[in-house]
């Protein structure tokens, strides 16, 4: 039987009308608001077809969503702007503000019907000194790919821009184009967290729909996000986030779905997608931690949670804090596969933050201390100088989670997010080798980062005797080999001879950065083939080869923990369900 619960307080049920045992029409009253809200449990189709039709017809630069370049004659243009947004302005500006994109969901969602009645949505942008065509496709697209009466209103909150053209002239454009879109206003920059809350506040419809500012809907996004909602106050909801190139703005898939999960210094990480998920593709499916930028959920729901912490200081563990809320306070969340929202991942970080100090950290001992209980030592111990950090007044949130009568978070771990541990144990063990790697016959050459850019190739260079540098490695128990200091580890994308090893984020799913020490050879074989990692003494370039006997593919590491390379061969449990409580 269909069910749709109160999304809003106080509600007299008028009148039920049953057909063929399904409730058809329920009829609420909203002693809040003035009208009569009809809600329907019958499934319909919500795709546009006429809109649909004309972006299929639609051609020119950046259209489909196919990558688009500029002439060399504006290469100064787009150098200034790529330097001032940390993508390419200038190509943006070239692009039709309402462009049409391809349609890459899964072929099930073409088929799928959403309940009739969907609840309203009060749209809220963040931004600071946002080039202008990017913000502005952010609104196009959320105003033309969505049902008209389902958007009440957009909420553009400015956290204190500088740009001149984001000031008055953004108000004029808005209220002769988009007169649905209004700017909020803030007089100090505040940070990420601070406007979200500003726009929340201002917002009257029953859902929040939180976007970043350079972000693009696609065909049919938001009924996937409204329907679980509408079934369920309590059901947080994210799209599936692609990724439109910042250089070229092509449109394509990240991937197609993962959940998402942490490390023990909170870094944010995926978790495969569980069979039983894949299986019932493209039904939403429950992820732990939501990535943060782009997520709905209840108007109501939000403020019961007590929205953001507002002890959070501009950005960074906000994602975290609401995602436990939401789990241990009795709500849940999912991705929905059959929406779809692009995101511009800039190259580098255009301006620098507003805040002092260490605000990241701040806001990491904040989340700790009030949902963590005792795995907040975990983080602690990669992270000793947190526990120096003063988190300000908690009182309000543990009296908040106290009120809502919250679950521990080893619930969370056991029941949520239990295969993460496989994946991201809370104590690490050993790894099974560390420190330099060097040529069997030229122990003054090391492997050396050199602090390389992702798709960097590793280099042989002198050695250095100072500890922590980009030459001492870890032979990690995810039998990948990755720098002492930061997630980056060797990756072999291409397996052909003599192809060269590059520097790339760790991904723990072995494959390209999959290795292995054989110490009687002293030789280090790559993945599941018969590649060896090789040198050539004259160019000093590293790189794989079929693996031989020849002097140039022998290496030693500093330290080989003999216990842990007896282990090699013993599996890692897999976790595909619930643990049982402990």
């Amino acid at each position: 039987m269909c069910f749709i619960p109160v999304l809003l307080a106080k509600v007299f049920v008028l009148s039920v009308e049953f057909s063929n045992w399904i409730p058809f029409v329920l009829l609420y009253r909203l002693t809040n608001r003035k009208q009569t809200v009809v809600t329907s449990c019958q499934k319909i189709d919500w795709h546009n077809y006429t809109q649909i039709e004309y972006e299929r017809k639609r051609q020119g630069i950046g259209e489909q969503g196919l990558p688009a370049r500029l002439p060399k004659t504006l290469a100064s243009l787009e150098e200034q702007l790529y330097s001032v947004n940390g993508f390419n302005g200038a190509l943006s500006d070239k692009i039709a503000l309402n462009r049409s994109l391809p349609d890459i969901r899964h072929p099930g969602c073409k088929e799928r019907k959403y309940i009739e009645s969907l609840p309203t949505v009060s749209v809220v942008v963040p931004f600071h000194n946002e080039h202008w065509s990017t913000l502005l496709r952010t609104a196009y697209s959320v105003l033309i790919r969505s049902p008209e009466f389902l958007i009440k209103e957009v909420f553009l909150v400015d956290d204190a821009s500088t740009k001149d053209f984001l000031k008055q002239k953004l108000e004029d454009y808005l209220s002769e184009h988009l007169p649905k879109v209004k700017v909020v206003r803030l007089a100090v920059r505040s940070g990420l967290i601070a406007a979200r809350l500003a726009g929340a506040a201002q917002a009257t419809a029953d859902v929040l729909l939180f976007l970043d500012s350079h972000t693009e809907a696609t065909l049919n996004w938001l009924p996937p996000l409204l329907e679980p909602i509408a079934l369920n106050y309590r059901t947080v909801v994210c799209p599936f986030i692609d990724v439109i190139a910042y250089d070229t703005f092509e449109y394509r898939a990240q991937d197609e779905g993962a959940r998402g999960a942490f490390d023990w210094e909170l870094f944010y990480k995926r978790l495969p997608v569980l069979p039983r998920d894949q299986r019932n593709m493209p039904e939403p499916f429950q992820s732990p931690v939501m990535a943060g930028g782009l997520f709905a959920i209840s108007r109501k729901f939000f403020w019961e949670l007590g929205g953001y912490d507002p002890g959070l200081d501009i950005w960074g563990g906000e994602q975290y804090e609401l995602s436990f809320k939401i789990w241990q306070c009795g709500g849940r969340m999912v991705d929905a596969p059959c929406s779809r929202v692009g995101h511009i991942y800039r190259k580098f970080a255009p301006f620098p933050n507003p805040g002092h100090g260490d605000f990241v950290g701040r806001n990491y001992r904040r989340v700790a201390e009030v949902w963590m209980d005792e795995y907040a030592q975990y983080l602690y111990k990669r992270r000793p100088h947190y526990l120096h950090i003063d988190t300000g007044d908690i009182s309000q949130q543990r009296r908040l989670r106290e009120k809502l009568q919250c679950k521990s978070f080893r619930w969370f771990m056991t029941q949520i997010a239990f295969d993460l541990t496989a994946k991201y144990p809370p104590i690490e063990p050993e790894p099974f080798a560390e420190g330099r790697i060097r040529p069997a016959t030229h122990g003054q050459l090391c492997a050396d980062m050199h602090r390389g850019e992702q798709g960097e190739a590793l280099l042989l260079t002198a050695c250095v005797r100072a500890p922590d540098t980009e030459q001492h490695f870890l032979f990690s128990w995810h039998k990948d080999i990755r720098s002492k200091d930061r997630n980056m580890c060797w990756d072999v994308p291409d397996s052909r001879p003599e192809q060269p090893i590059i520097v790339y984020s760790c991904h723990l799913g072995g494959g390209n950065q999959l290795w292995r020490y054989h110490p009687t050879t002293k030789q280090l074989k790559h993945g599941g083939n018969e590649n060896c990692l090789d040198w050539d003494k004259t160019s000093r370039k590293v790189f794989i080869n079929r693996c031989d006997t020849v002097e140039s593919q022998r290496w030693d590491i500093d330290t080989v923990n003999d216990d842990a390379m007896a282990k090699w061969d013993k599996t890692a449990l897999l976790v595909t369900g619930p643990m049982e409580h402990s």
